[in-house]
């Protein structure tokens, strides 16, 4: 059961990896204005926070098993961006209650 319970929660985590490394794409020239309410603000500190933060280490974990094979591809970049770089940001840089994370060239 408790093995279940681990794949299960992998599988998870890589789903919400590969859900956060579209997100950039589609929200990259959406600009936050208005200053985001106190509930987007509790529900990012309580719920969304935690979840990147894991989404960072399982996609960190990932990106080392895979290393090998990505150095072969050439392709080290790319998959340190999508499965580190990414979810990092958008748990550690992004204002919080703010959907978009701000890019290191705007600040």
């Amino acid at each position: 059961m408790m093995k279940r319970l681990g794949k299960s929660t992998m599988f998870a985590m890589l789903a919400l990896v590969m859900l956060l490394g579209s997100l950039p794409a589609v929200a990259q020239g959406e600009r936050m204005e208005a200053q985001p309410s106190g509930g987007a603000m509790i529900a990012d500190a309580v719920v969304a926070r935690p979840l990147l933060a894991a989404a960072t280490v399982g996609g960190a974990a990932i990106f080392l098993v895979s290393l090998p094979f990505t150095a072969l591809g050439g392709n080290v970049d790319g998959a340190a961006e999508t499965l580190i770089k990414t979810p990092a940001e958008a748990a550690f840089r992004r204002c919080l209650g703010c959907k978009v994370s701000r890019r290191a060239d705007e600040m």
